[in-house]
């Protein structure tokens, strides 16, 4: 089964909770604290895998989830960062956000990799905590939970050329011909359902072909295979425009169907007129084939494309053809930007510890402080930690939470909420200035 789309959750590994211990040892009074670190938890990676074709292993199975962080232990003993879970996809595969529709990533080489949700961060042990006049603090972070989204694959065969045409054709029995590619024939329409690839060498040279289903009138707006197939050309260097000589079963004028092509082609979204295009006249050994030929050579002499007629079944015309088209490859690539792309792990998310806080008015009539460096401090908090709290009540004041809410209106009895939390609001002098506590 070819899959080409699919919608997957993602859920990257919690981070470990750091721990609150003291060192005890025999004769060794007062050890002070030695809560070692949560560790880390895993991200989810995509990777281009030239072995992969379809996306259909995530048809089946939609829910990913990376290992976390284990906790931290006493005597400074770190927790163990969580595994990374890596994905694999096929060369050609887009993602994107499902929720926003922004694309993350676009994997084209093999190997590539791109970071679509990142672990959270483990918490710090109470060693981190100790100051001149805290010596001996009882609590520790928690860890940071992991991103989570719903993202969206779609992939977009990597091939050198296409061929394109209406149905039953001759694009199977071509490629079949071509290259060692072995698809499904047979003489009715849409036998192709599936794109198939087939590599093709001409002397040193080779390159890629795909055989995409037949088109039909309407295919940019959706009608028979239509969008679901037009996609896969977007890639590719070169269009090959296969045309039935022999007028087929119903007696069509092969130079009507190359003019529905060519409109379903301009008609596409990404506008695919402008790709570099020969024509192929197939199924020379037909009855009518030679009249038909000459028709559609002085079309295309007119239109200034290249026309090759050729026999799939008895391989007439096929050498001239394979060297054209390798020839025609071999100087489209050199066009190319060159350079190859990193292929270390692309991070597509904006930084964590965002200083950026917003507040604004709550359905409830209180207040929310949105920003995801001040969650972040509250979510690793221990909200049943007395001496913890006491600390985040710190760290809010020094970034700023409580004098950008009396700014904002904040009154005494005011609920504010943080992330998952909620607080109440009140206000203190202290050394002669205003303040206020959340």
């Amino acid at each position: 089964m070819f899959i080409d789309e699919v919608k997957i959750h993602v859920k990257a590994g919690d981070g470990g909770a750091g721990c609150a211990s003291f060192r005890r040892e025999a004769h060794v009074p007062k050890g002070g604290p030695d809560g070692g670190d949560g560790g880390h938890g895993g991200n989810v990676v995509l990777e281009a895998d030239n072995s992969l074709s379809t996306l259909i292993d995530y048809h089946y199975k939609r829910h990913f989830k990376a290992q976390r962080g284990t906790h931290g232990k006493g005597s400074q003993r770190d927790g163990a960062n969580g595994d990374e879970l890596v994905l694999p996809v096929p060369r050609g595969t887009i993602v994107r956000d499902a929720e926003t529709g922004e694309v993350l990533g676009d994997l084209t080489h093999d190997g590539q990799r791109l970071v679509v949700v990142r672990g959270g961060g483990g918490g710090r042990g109470n060693r981190h905590f100790t100051t001149s006049t805290r010596r001996a603090p009882t609590f520790a972070e928690l860890g940071e939970p992991g991103e989570e989204r719903w993202i969206e694959l779609e992939l977009k065969l990597l091939a050198d050329a296409a061929l394109v045409g209406l149905p039953s054709v001759g694009k199977s029995s071509l490629i079949a011909r071509m290259s060692a590619a072995r698809p499904k024939i047979a003489d009715y329409p849409f036998t192709t359902l599936v794109p198939n690839l087939g590599v093709v060498s001409s002397g040193e040279q080779s390159f890629v072909v795909a055989d995409v289903p037949g088109l039909i009138e309407g295919a940019s707006e959706g009608a028979g295979l239509g969008h679901a197939f037009l996609r896969h050309i977007e890639r590719t260097a070169l269009i090959m425009h296969v045309v039935d000589l022999s007028g087929g079963y119903e007696g069509r004028d092969p130079l009507e169907d190359l003019a529905i092509i060519d409109g379903e082609l301009a008609a596409h979204a990404e506008d695919l007129s402008g790709r570099p295009q020969v024509v192929v006249g197939n199924k020379m050994d037909a009855e009518r084939a030679a009249e038909n030929s000459a028709r559609v050579s002085a079309w295309c002499e007119e239109a200034g494309r290249p026309y090759f007629a050729v026999s799939a079944l008895t391989g007439e015309g096929i050498g001239p053809l394979i060297r054209a088209v390798a020839a025609m490859v071999h100087e489209l690539r050199q066009e190319m930007p060159s350079g190859e792309p990193a292929y270390e792990a692309e991070y597509i998310h904006v930084p964590r510890r965002d200083r950026e806080i917003t507040v604004s008015r709550a359905i409830d009539g209180g207040w929310d402080v949105t920003g995801s460096g001040v969650e972040r401090v509250v979510i690793i908090t221990d909200m049943q930690n007395e001496e913890a709290v006491a600390h985040l009540q710190r760290r809010l004041a020094k970034m700023g939470v409580e004098q950008r809410l009396r700014e904002a209106g904040a009154r005494d009895g005011d609920t504010v909420h943080i992330g998952p939390v909620s607080f109440e609001f009140e206000s203190y002098a202290d050394d002669g200035g205003e303040d206020g506590r959340v």
